[in-house]
């Protein structure tokens, strides 16, 4: 990490004085918009973060450690945020939530935000960031964990599963039960990357068995049990001769489910279905659900543990890989 960046570093970029870089970042109304705008590009162009803490405590560390996780919707990010809170509990440290709703403009202004509080760490769900946020958090010297996922190249610490391999291994045990005439229903994924981690990974085990992936259902919406059950539905209309589908959650296999005891399919014998995450509500389907544990409290407690590590005294201040592997569920539905 390279040294804070400062008001003067921006002002001298922006080729303003000192105080007209403090009243346009702050959105003072007598900056023009043309000041403002190029005052706003310097700023994000070298990922500086103001200071909110004023005086002489702008040097400090306030007790708060940021977490930033795509949604609150999902059953996963519960978890996550359970093994978080409960690792901290015994701490002088608390967390904050920031939502982004997988945009990463928003994600950028909410790590903004985060760090002028000077936080005394910061929890980042994924890999993939804007250019503005990673300049962000390369320049910063809050100790910072990005979590679920380890397929890229973490700015600092992280803690996770790969999910290309959790895609590749659940593949690999679907075959091995004798399915050839396969399909996939999940997400769109151009902003969900480990959804499309997962897919590659899928996709990629099917091929290495001499197996080409028959169909695909992408939904835009949010994962539900209706949707899940809709889109099975979908599926099978056009193609009657599926024998398993893999689904990206638990929640879209639980609708999977739901369609089959409605159209009288027999799982898995006319059908086999799998999911991820090894969620606790699949627990109460009438089959066990084949699925794959993503580890999610898990890595929540590591990543806090890691936070606490770097807010001891002397305490090394290198990056930390904590790698958790993604276990296959076979269940009974495969």
């Amino acid at each position: 990490m390279s040294r804070n960046l400062t008001l003067k570093d921006v002002a001298l970029a922006a080729k303003v004085s000192e105080m007209t870089a403090s009243r346009a970042l702050r959105n003072a109304a007598d900056v023009s918009v043309v000041t403002r705008k190029r005052v706003m590009d310097a700023a994000n162009e070298l990922g500086y973060v103001p200071n909110h803490i004023a005086g002489a405590l702008a040097s400090k560390k306030v007790n708060l450690v940021g977490v930033v996780i795509p949604s609150v919707k999902s059953y996963v990010f519960s978890e996550v945020l359970d093994g978080i809170s409960t690792t901290l509990n015994n701490s002088p440290l608390r967390p904050v939530f920031g939502l982004t709703n997988y945009d990463l403009d928003t994600e950028a202004e909410v790590i903004r935000d985060m760090l002028a509080w000077r936080p005394a760490g910061l929890i980042v769900a994924g890999l993939e960031h804007s250019p503005a946020t990673r300049k962000m958090l390369h320049n910063t010297d809050t100790p910072l964990v990005e979590i679920m996922d380890l397929d890229g190249d973490a700015i600092d610490s992280c803690v996770g599963i790969s999910h290309y391999q959790a895609g590749f291994d659940m593949a690999t045990a679907i075959v091995a039960k004798g399915h050839r005439k396969i399909g996939f229903l999940g997400t769109k994924m151009p902003l969900d990357f480990r959804a499309t981690k997962r897919f590659d990974g899928f996709v990629s085990g099917l091929n290495s068995k001499g197996i080409t992936l028959l169909d695909q259902e992408l939904y835009s919406s949010g994962s539900t049990v209706s949707k899940g059950r809709e889109s099975t539905a979908a599926m099978l209309q056009r193609h009657p001769e599926l024998e398993c589908i893999y689904c990206s959650t638990d929640v879209i296999a639980m609708g999977s489910v739901m369609h089959c005891m409605r159209a009288g399919i027999t799982i898995p014998d006319q059908l086999a279905i799998a999911g991820f995450n090894a969620l606790s509500m699949a627990e109460g389907l009438p089959i066990e659900l084949a699925t794959t544990d993503s580890m999610r409290f898990d890595i929540g407690k590591s990543a806090a543990e890691i936070i606490l590590l770097r807010n001891q005294p002397s305490a090394p201040q290198t990056g930390k890989r904590v790698v958790f592997k993604p276990a296959v569920k076979p269940g009974n539905s495969i």
